[in-house]
């Protein structure tokens, strides 16, 4: 693990991803922003210019100008070394046609706020050393050992600046990854909640409204058809609430209550279902994933499985519920089992299910239960 670690320093020392291209505003605005500093002090008034030094001074100025496009931008090493050290070369050979030492600040700036640490140590560190050795050898240079402690001094306030800066554009990078990904995660909790909770009241409404029809074709029970219709437009209002409490992530689901919808669901589509009279043998903290595992079954129950008979067994970390229907395998899992699976997992749970061909459907939650804590 350190090893890898070393490894990856030694890397990001010499081989540091660049920060990232230049921003829109800064892309429009940085060529005359550019222009206008290297033109502040680059050009000298009142001197008579050698044509040799104006094609130097305006290659130099063009490397500037363009700086960021070649070393901020994300370009491999074999791109933004060779311009690198084109900008030194250029700034040399203006330094030696008799400019200040400080032309040499334009290359170095450029080099500490977009190179990785250890090639601005090796380009910057090699042409402060020339500079000192150039006042050395030639006394005409215009420029004094204060001067290069300036150069010196400028360079590495801008090399942390430009550190400074990458962090920046890093943590915005990682920002805009973070909401995309939350955003994610919130579309698939609604897209799972909504699932969960439209499957089953809907269901369970046209379950309910098919029985009520059939009672008022055939005149049969009236009564309990006024029932039935009533029980729909309550079951229609509890969805509507449902859907609204799930959109603002206030909404708990209750295993007992679900054992209630369950039992008056299956009743309606004329289905023996033989359900727990209590939960208080379920762990607390597990009777809202278990919640949703019942009122999903039992949405399947009612759509899928052509089932008399249906059998709901809890235990303290288990819930399984099996049906006397068709017993078909799915060719996938759905939308509910999938978003039911997810939530167990969420509590290092499981969930099984088993298809019986003519001897019905089993589905089984079941989270481990809590090891015990030793005490010393």
């Amino acid at each position: 693990m350190g090893r890898s670690t070393v490894a990856e320093d030694r890397t990001q020392w010499w081989n540091e991803h660049a920060a990232g291209r230049p921003r829109p505003r800064f892309a429009r605005r940085w060529p005359l922003a550019g222009t206008i500093f290297y033109l502040a002090s680059a050009v000298p008034v009142g001197q008579r210019l050698d044509p040799q030094l104006i094609v130097l001074l305006v290659a130099y100025g063009l490397c500037y100008v363009t700086f960021p496009y070649f070393l901020l931008s994300h370009r491999r090493m074999r791109v933004r070394l060779p311009f690198a050290l084109l900008m030194l070369v250029l700034g040399w050979a203006v330094l030696l046609q008799g400019a200040s030492i400080y032309m040499l600040l334009y290359a170095t700036l450029a080099i500490a706020m977009s190179m990785p640490a250890g090639w601005v140590l090796v380009f910057d560190g090699a042409a402060v050393a020339g500079c000192g050795l150039l006042l050395l050898v030639h006394n005409d240079v215009r420029g004094t050992p204060s001067d290069i402690g300036t150069v010196v001094g400028i360079t590495t306030a801008m090399f942390f600046m430009g550190r400074l800066a990458q962090t920046v554009r890093r943590l915005r990078r990682a920002n805009e990854e973070i909401a995309a990904l939350a955003v994610s995660a919130e579309r698939e909790r609604l897209a799972r909640d909504l699932h969960d909770i439209l499957g089953h009241s809907l269901t369970t409404i046209a379950v309910k409204a098919g029985l009520a029809r059939r009672l008022i074709e055939t005149a049969s029970d009236e009564e309990r058809a006024v029932t039935e219709i009533r029980e729909v437009e309550a079951l229609a209002r509890s969805a509507l609430t449902d859907v609204r409490a799930t959109v603002s992530e206030y909404r708990e689901v209750s295993l007992s209550a679900e054992l209630v919808g369950a039992r008056a669901a299956l009743r309606a589509a004329e289905i023996d279902a033989e359900l727990p009279s209590a939960v208080d043998n379920v762990r607390p903290e597990l009777q809202s994933a278990f919640g949703y595992v019942l009122r999903e079954a039992v949405t399947n129950v009612l759509r899928h499985s052509g089932a008399g008979r249906v059998k709901v067994r809890l235990g303290r970390n288990w819930l399984e519920i099996s049906d006397d229907g068709r017993g078909t395998e799915p060719a996938a899992a759905g939308n509910g089992l999938r978003g039911l699976a997810e939530r167990l997992a969420q509590l290092g749970g499981t969930l099984q299910v088993r298809a019986r061909p003519g001897e019905g459907f089993q589905l089984r939650a079941e989270v481990p239960a809590a090891k015990p804590v030793e005490v010393s």
